[in-house]
């Protein structure tokens, strides 16, 4: 078991503040890791790094913008200072901004999507995976979402970043590897989290008879794969995309269509 410690382990979080990302971030500091934890809201960050301090573990909160460049720049930087060093990030923050047709989409909408969902991405990896690859070691773990294989209407610019998301997962594992650095993905699919509320108030009995296990995911269901890709019990894993979705992955049609993961 100690294969799947993250004892001596420093993570940070991206969207911790509530949802996938709160659960992951206290699963890594049950698991023994100190994590640095980032979203926009500062209140909601503040109570989740006590909790983690309550487990005994080192806790930095990061207020960030994650649309932001310089924030990230910044808020990188200040958990390579607080916590020593990073052995593992999980970009999480995100999230699908609105529901619109294809055609009805201005483009500082569609920007704004690919912002939040892509460039963030990207601007997490070249900050933080600069020190991973130098430090010969780091392991980078994504969070798309089952819209990324199983896109749906209305959430175009959603579904294409995530879609990108996984694709830049396969491209940093090949590019990293050699460095020691492993990169994988997790797919979420339907979790009953605030970004899915508004589907889950509606159809959740409708969305649960689709889904093979018959229930929505809960956060927790996102943990155990997240503390697996940290831990050295993947150690010879890299440029995965790991379905957590109960198995609504391998049912066609994905019905009702909507936002995922987050």
């Amino acid at each position: 078991m100690e294969l799947f410690s993250l004892a001596g382990k420093k993570a940070l979080v991206t969207g911790a503040s509530r949802g996938i990302g709160r659960a992951i971030a206290v699963g890594f500091a049950r698991a023994g890791a100190d994590v640095a934890v980032l979203a926009r809201s500062a209140p909601e960050l503040d109570a989740l790094a006590a909790e983690i301090r309550e487990l005994g573990r080192a806790a930095v909160a990061l207020s960030c913008d994650v649309t932001d460049a310089a924030d990230i720049e910044a808020a990188v930087a200040r958990a390579l200072a607080e916590l020593g060093a990073l052995d593992v990030l999980v970009n999480n923050a995100g999230g699908p901004l609105f529901n619109a047709p294809f055609l009805e989409i201005r483009p500082e909408g569609w920007s704004r999507a690919l912002e939040l969902n892509l460039t963030s991405v990207v601007g997490f990896c070249q900050a933080a995976g600069a020190h991973m690859v130098k430090r010969g070691s780091g392991s980078v773990i994504n969070v798309d979402s089952i819209g990324a294989d199983h896109p749906g209407p209305l959430v175009a610019p959603y579904c294409a970043a995530k879609a990108a998301v996984v694709n830049l997962t396969a491209t940093l594992a090949q590019e990293w590897g050699p460095a020691g650095v492993r990169v994988n993905a997790i797919a979420p699919g339907w979790v009953r989290t605030e970004i899915n509320r508004r589907v889950y108030d509606r159809d959740r009995d409708a969305v649960a008879v689709r889904i093979p296990l018959r229930r929505w995911g809960e956060p927790e269901d996102v943990v155990g794969v997240a503390v697996w890709l940290a831990s050295d019990a993947s150690a010879y894993v890299t440029g995965a995309h790991i379905p957590v979705d109960g198995g609504i992955g391998v049912v066609a049609p994905q019905a009702p269509a909507g936002p995922t993961g987050g």
